[in-house]
């Protein structure tokens, strides 16, 4: 598996220097440059034309992606920096530009994404006049920023762009340099330097934190591990670097391993260790062999729904998470480690026990062949609409080996997470903890611009794609062949479903009918259009094999509500 989007590796940097000519904005490009930028995500607007022009100058050492809505922009940068694990950078004009781009930036924030958000303001002697556009931007984000500055001078930004960048990829998560338009364009030649900052350097350098825990923290650990008859491991996102040391443990702890949505990559979903999603969009063995566990071992997770642990004094757990405020945030833990998963897996391994009792696992792999059962009879189901579990099995049959998935947020998201069965090479991103709509087709987009060779595809609902669907000319614009398959029930179905289920009329849910497939052609992209269930598989594999963007939008049954695990065993199918 290629671990690239996990864990940032060490990077020996530059100490660049500037010429007395250039400007906030060069020296503002040159770092991101130093820095490994490839490429900036944002739409162009007076308060931002000196980036822009120093972005020109340097066109053939990082691009500009020129979106049509600033949020589609920090979308994209979330989504490169959660695929790649490298710095995703998305660039705003001053006021309503800057304020575009707060969902995405939240979305990166909320998942300790890497991201660096730049904004324009106004000239420098009218902040604070309530002049046209002019928003306390540093104000604004100081709610979800590692850093936040407003720079003031080119001297101040040869420093400070090194320490934005360096804070959003060690911390990580979303820093942001407000930089008013008059400063954009002062030369350094201009800018004097104080006494105390005249020699005042940063560079390009920088090194994660991969913390490892103590001798007796890991004695600790393995003790409580090896004491336990029925061990449960919940993985997730902070986990995704360390597949064969989860193997590893699974292995000898005769463990069954659930995966958190953020997660769902960490192990293919036919391994013989893995009992599939967790939670509400998760499968009912998971469900059982958490209540059923008396250990249980937590890897880089925050997985929210706490119905989904084991009771309360049910299980003695550990926790290993590189941020300190989860440990113990959604399970009581007797022992929390604040590190890095895999450093310290690798340093536990050789203190676990091998336990010759197979029968915890052997349940667990019996259970998953039962449920697997169960969810190819649901979409294999003889069925006058397209039922929207065929269509992700579908879809999941059809994807190259190493596709790159985006899951929107809506009722789609449940079914993509539970039948889309992802195989080792595959990458997915999803709004996980902000769970908004609207990402699906910017982070495909970003995907794309980060492995242009690889199949790139957006599940999306017919609500939260057409909040930023034209992101699709975006696509056209840079020859992106990006997928994008809709999910079309005319309805905010999720808000339907549970409107119904608390018993309330069904109001504000209903979506007006659009042509998706006209749409993309009005885009300059492919449009597709299934009605029928024995139109999906080709109509999939022609828009597939096509070496352009395109959206494929399917008619799904609008009365396949999501169900929970213990409902769709039931056969009260979904």
């Amino acid at each position: 598996m290629e671990t690239e989007q996990l864990v940032q590796t060490a990077q020996t940097g530059v100490m660049t220097t500037a010429d007395p000519a250039q400007t906030t904005a060069d020296i503002l490009i040159d770092k991101l440059i130093a820095w490994q930028v490839e490429v900036v995500f944002g739409l162009i607007g007076d308060g931002i034309n000196p980036i822009m022009e120093a972005l020109r100058k340097r066109q053939d050492k990082i691009k500009f992606i020129a979106v049509r809505h600033e949020e589609a922009g920090a979308f994209m940068a979330a989504g490169y920096a959660k695929y790649t694990g490298k710095l995703g950078v998305c660039l705003g004009t001053s006021g309503p530009g800057a304020v575009h781009l707060m969902n995405g930036l939240w979305d990166a924030a909320m998942e300790n994404t890497p991201v660096l958000a730049i904004t324009g303001a106004p000239f420098h002697d009218l902040l604070g006049t309530q002049y046209v556009q002019e928003v306390d931007t540093v104000s604004m984000v100081k709610d979800i920023a590692v850093y936040n500055v407003m720079i003031n001078g080119p001297q101040q930004a040869q420093t400070v762009v090194d320490l934005a960048c360096r804070t959003a990829l060690t911390t990580p998560g979303v820093a942001h340099l407000a930089i008013a338009k008059d400063i954009q364009k002062k030369p350094l030649s201009e800018d004097k330097a104080s006494k105390d900052g005249e020699n005042l350097r940063a560079s390009s350098t920088y090194m994660p934190r991969i913390e490892t825990p103590v001798t007796g923290e890991l004695d600790a650990t393995a003790a409580l591990l090896n004491a336990g008859n029925k061990v449960m491991i919940l993985a997730g996102r902070g986990a995704l670097a360390a597949r064969a040391e989860v193997e590893q443990v699974a292995e000898k702890l005769g463990a069954p391993v659930a995966k958190a949505l953020l997660g769902k990559a960490l192990l293919p979903d036919d391994s013989p260790y893995t009992t599939g999603g967790i939670g509400h969009l998760g499968t009912l063995p998971s469900k059982q062999m958490m209540e059923e566990c008396d250990t249980l071992l937590i890897l880089g997770s925050n997985m929210p729904y706490v119905d989904f642990y084991p009771k309360d004094g049910r299980a003695r757990a550990v926790q290993i998470d590189r941020d300190p405020k989860r440990i113990g945030l959604r399970y009581p833990v007797e022992i929390g480690i604040n590190g890095d998963v895999q450093a310290t897996l690798k340093a536990l391994l050789p203190k676990l026990q091998a336990k010759t009792d197979r029968s915890f696992l052997q349940l667990a792999q019996q259970r998953m062949a039962d449920w697997r059962k169960t969810i190819a009879q649901v979409e294999n189901e003889d069925a006058k609409l397209i039922k929207p579990q065929f269509l992700v099995a579908e879809v999941s049959r059809l994807l190259n080996d190493d596709a790159v998935i985006a899951i929107d947020t809506g009722a789609h998201t449940v079914f993509t997470a539970r039948h889309w069965q992802i195989r080792p090479n595959q990458k997915v991103a999803v709004s996980g903890n902000l769970a908004t709509m609207a990402p699906g087709l910017p982070y495909t987009i970003a995907a794309q611009l980060a492995y242009p060779g690889r199949q790139c595809v957006a599940m999306v609902g017919d609500g939260g794609f057409t909040m930023l669907m034209g992101e699709m000319v975006t696509a056209v614009r840079y020859n992106l062949p990006v997928k994008v398959v809709v999910f079309k029930n005319n309805s905010l179905s999720m808000d339907y479903y549970e409107q119904e289920a608390l018993g309330y009329p069904v109001y504000g849910a209903d979506l007006t009918s659009i042509d998706f497939a006209k749409v993309a052609e009005a885009c300059g992209a492919e449009g597709y259009r299934c009605t029928q269930k024995d139109e999906v598989t080709s109509t999939l594999t022609s828009a597939f094999a096509s070496n352009r963007p395109a959206v494929i939008e399917v008619l799904v049954d609008p009365d396949q509500a999501p169900a929970a695990p213990d409902k769709v065993a039931q056969n009260k199918f979904e």
